[in-house]
C-alpha cells in the first residue's frame, strides 16, 4: 500500500483528517530547553492520540536547540504510536546526493512517514523521496503566508482576448499539475494554504483525487468551512488538517482537538451528502459574504447619526482608514478589488491619500501593478510634484479609493491627473454609498465600479443577524433620500 492509501485507511477507521501540529513555540514552553520542548510534545500526544489522523513535527522548533533539539525529535517521533502516520515540516528541496542525503536522514534516520518538500528545483530535488511508496511527500503549491503571492501567483502565459488581459497558469497551478503527473505510486501530495480558498478550489479540479495538507485553520485565520468546500474530495476524505496552537493552548487539548473534529466532520459530511462539487461561483459568494462580515466586525462601520465630508447628515459612518490595522483583512480587500481590475485596460492605479493609499498598494501587490496618487498639495520643494510615482504622460489609470458618496473627490483627483497627462475612465472603491456618485462620474464619462454597494453590505449583515431590520429600514430611507 503507499502512503496515501495507508492515510487513508485511517482517516476512515477514525472519522478524522485532523493533523496535530507540534510545534513547540518558546513562548509555550515551561523553560527554553530541549527537554521542555520533548515533555510539551509528549504531553500533546498523550492528550490527542485517539484524534489525531497524523503528527507534523516542525522541524525548525527542534533544530533551535541545535543537536541536544534533533535528539528531543528522535524522542518525540519514538513516542508516537506506530499506527499514527507522522508528517515532518521541514521543507526539504535539493538535488543529487544531497538531496538523497536528505531523504535518508528523514526517512531512515529520523523514521518518519512523509515529508514537505520545495519543488522549486523540480523533479529531482523530489525523486530521492518517493522511491519507496510506503514513504510520501507533500509538495509546496500554494502556501498560506501572505507572501506565497509573490512568487506561487506568478502568471506563467499572458494573453489578450479582445485587448483584456486573460488569465492563464500560474506557477502553483502547474506545479499541481506535475504532481499528478509525478504521483505514480501513491505517495506525493500537496500543501495547499487554507487561507488561500481559490487556490484551493483551482488546485482540487487540477488534482482531485490527490491529497492536500491545508495549514493555515487557527492562529492564520484560515475560513474552515471555506476551505473544506473548496478542498475536499467528493467522499469527504483528501484533505489534512493540521492545527497545532488552537488546541496546545487550549485549556484541555483532548477536549479541543475533539471539538475542532466534530466541526471538520459535519462540513465533511454535507460534502458527501452533496451530490454537486463546489463551484467558483459559490466560492466567490462566500468569500464576498465574509468580507462583508468582517468589515461590519472589524469597527469600520458604526451606527449614530455623522455628519459627512459633503456635509450630509448620515445615519452610518464608514471609517475605512482602520483596515491598516488588520493586515490580513486589508489583503482580502487588495485581492477582492483584483478580481474587478482583471477585466479593466490601465497602465498604472491612482490611489486617493488618504485612505485609498493602503488599499492602492494592497491592490498593487495583489496584482503587481504599479501604481500613482495625486498628492493633496503640490510639492514645495525638490520636484514639485503634484502626482508621484513612474509614468508618462498619455498613460491610463485607474482610480483607486475607499468609498464613493458625491464624486466630489474622484473629480478634483481626476482634474490633477489630467493635469500630468494621464487618463482616467474608471474608478474602483471598496463601497459605493450610493448617494449619486455613480450617475455624477457617469455623467463625465467615468465608470464607477464597487466592491460592494451600501445596499449589498445591508442586506450581508442583516443575513448574519448583525443588525436589526429597524436599522436597515432607517438607512435604506436615508439612501433613498440622497438620490
Amino acid at each position: 500500500m503507499g502512503f496515501f492509501s495507508r492515510l487513508e485507511g485511517r482517516a476512515k477507521e477514525i472519522d478524522s483528517v485532523l493533523c496535530i501540529g507540534l510545534d513547540p513555540h518558546l513562548d509555550q514552553l515551561s523553560k527554553p530547553e530541549p527537554q521542555a520542548v520533548q515533555n510539551f510534545c509528549i504531553r500533546i500526544i498523550e492528550s490527542t492520540s485517539d484524534i489525531a489522523l497524523a503528527y507534523k513535527p516542525n522541524i525548525a522548533f527542534f533544530e533551535v536547540f541545535g543537536s541536544q533539539g534533533i535528539a528531543a525529535l528522535e524522542k518525540v517521533i519514538r513516542y508516537i504510536p506506530e499506527q499514527i502516520p507522522i508528517i515532518l515540516d521541514a521543507k526539504r528541496g535539493d538535488i543529487a546526493s544531497s538531496a538523497q542525503a536528505y531523504a535518508t536522514a528523514v526517512f531512515g534516520t529520523l523514521g518518519v512517514d512523509a515529508v514537505t518538500i520545495n519543488p522549486y528545483l523540480g523533479y529531482d530535488a523530489l525523486s530521492p523521496f518517493i522511491q519507496d511508496e510506503d514513504k510520501g511527500i507533500f509538495l509546496l503549491c500554494k502556501t498560506s503566508n501572505p507572501g506565497s503571492q509573490d512568487l506561487q501567483d506568478r502568471q506563467l502565459r499572458t494573453s489578450h482576448e479582445n485587448g483584456i488581459p486573460k488569465q492563464n497558469e500560474t506557477l502553483y497551478e502547474l506545479i499541481a499539475a506535475k504532481a499528478v503527473e509525478w504521483n505514480v505510486m501513491d505517495n506525493l501530495g500537496l500543501v495547499v494554504g487554507a487561507t488561500q480558498v481559490e487556490a484551493l478550489l483551482r488546485v482540487r479540479n487540477i488534482a482531485p483525487n490527490l491529497w492536500i495538507l491545508a495549514p493555515g485553520i487557527g492562529a492564520q485565520g484560515g475560513d474552515l468551512e471555506l476551505a473544506l468546500r473548496a478542498g475536499l474530495r467528493q467522499d469527504g476524505l483528501g484533505m489534512v488538517i493540521p492545527v497545532s496552537r488552537a488546541i496546545s493552548k487550549a485549556p484541555d487539548p483532548h477536549q479541543a482537538a475533539i471539538n475542532l473534529n466534530d466541526r471538520i466532520n459535519r462540513h465533511r459530511k454535507k460534502t458527501r451528502q452533496n451530490s454537486q462539487l463546489v463551484t467558483p461561483g459559490q466560492i466567490l459568494a462566500q468569500n464576498r459574504k465574509k468580507l462583508a462580515v468582517d468589515i461590519l466586525q472589524s469597527g469600520c462601520v458604526k451606527f449614530g447619526d455623522f455628519i459627512l465630508k459633503s456635509g450630509i447628515s448620515s445615519p452610518i459612518y464608514i471609517d475605512l482608514r482602520r483596515l491598516i490595522g488588520f493586515p490580513e483583512l486589508l489583503v482580502r480587500v487588495g485581492n477582492a478589488f483584483s478580481l474587478v481590475l482583471r477585466s479593466l485596460q490601465f497602465d498604472h492605479l491612482a490611489a486617493l491619500p488618504y485612505a485609498g493609499l493602503p488599499i492602492g498598494t494592497a491592490v498593487s501587490l495583489a496584482g503587481y501593478w504599479s501604481m500613482v496618487y495625486p498628492r493633496k498639495e503640490t510639492k514645495s520643494y525638490g520636484t514639485h510634484a503634484e502626482v508621484e510615482g513612474v509614468f508618462t504622460a498619455g498613460d491610463r489609470v485607474v482610480l483607486i479609493d475607499d468609498l464613493a458618496t458625491t464624486g466630489g473627490s474622484k473629480f478634483e483627483a481626476i482634474e490633477k491627473l489630467n493635469a500630468v497627462g494621464l487618463t482616467v475612465k474608471d474608478v474602483v472603491v471598496l463601497i459605493d454609498r450610493e448617494s449619486g456618485a455613480s450617475e455624477d462620474l457617469s455623467k463625465s464619462g467615468y465608470q464607477l465600479h464597487a466592491i460592494f454597494t451600501l445596499t449589498e453590505l445591508l442586506q450581508h449583515w442583516h443575513a448574519e443577524g448583525l443588525i436589526t431590520h429597524d436599522q436597515v429600514e432607517k438607512i435604506g430611507k436615508f439612501l433613498q433620500g440622497t438620490r
